[in-house]
């Protein structure tokens, strides 16, 4: 793995990116700043190793990104509120995809309580999926396979906290254009992207997902 300590190197780097870029497409930057339309909204791990974009192999302009540790949807962060408002209202984004990754220092810090200050407050939310699935997590007695599970279940919550948000729920209920919501794991060991299964059925009948909402 290549590593960069210059900044310099970053600028140089940028440089001949864009040229490369306008050799391929003289119109390239043209085009590109004239508008956005990405059909995705994605929020993932602020982790370094987890840029979506470079895993995905999409291009700018494709992808709609809000990153903080841990993924976390929470309700009180105005920040991602507001992300997911211009998502949904300015953008119509088609999709909304919540993404953790196995190996995520947040959810590991959580679990293993040596966070402290604002990062131990901030993953407060994953100590509790901790608690509700505790039979669940204290049953498999390998600890990174019990890292993984909660990262999923972390996903799971997170995603399931994207259905409450009241602007969503409005949408969905009104029948016409609402974004489709998915929950995704990236296995950075791999570089393969894992496609959650999320109880949407299970969420209609708790009243949290409108029963309006097709995932497809």
């Amino acid at each position: 793995m290549r590593h960069y300590h210059q900044y310099d190197e970053l600028i140089r780097n940028n440089a001949r990116w864009a040229v490369e870029k306008l050799h391929k497409d003289p119109k390239y930057f043209e085009t590109l700043s004239e508008y956005q339309k990405p059909p995705f909204f994605y929020i993932g791990c602020s982790d370094s190793r987890v840029p979506i974009d470079t895993y995905t192999q999409t291009e700018p302009g494709e992808l709609f990104i809000h990153r903080n540790i841990a993924n976390q949807v929470s309700q009180t962060d105005m920040n991602l509120l507001s992300a997911v408002e211009f998502a949904i209202e300015t953008l119509q984004v088609r999709h909304i995809v919540v993404c953790g990754h196995y190996e995520c220092g947040g959810v590991i810090g959580a679990y293993r309580n040596d966070l402290r200050g604002l990062k131990e407050n901030w993953t407060t939310p994953i100590k509790d999926i901790i608690r509700s699935h505790k039979t669940e997590l204290d049953a498999i007695a390998d600890e990174k396979a019990r890292l993984d599970r909660l990262t999923e279940l972390n996903v799971v919550a997170q995603v399931k906290n994207i259905f409450k948000i009241s602007d969503l729920e409005r949408l969905i209920e009104a029948g016409g254009y609402y974004p489709r919501i998915h929950g995704w794991v990236l296995d950075i060991r791999s570089g393969l992207i894992k496609d959650l299964p999320l109880p949407i059925d299970e969420w209609k009948a708790e009243g949290v997902v409108p029963t309006t909402y097709k995932e497809t």
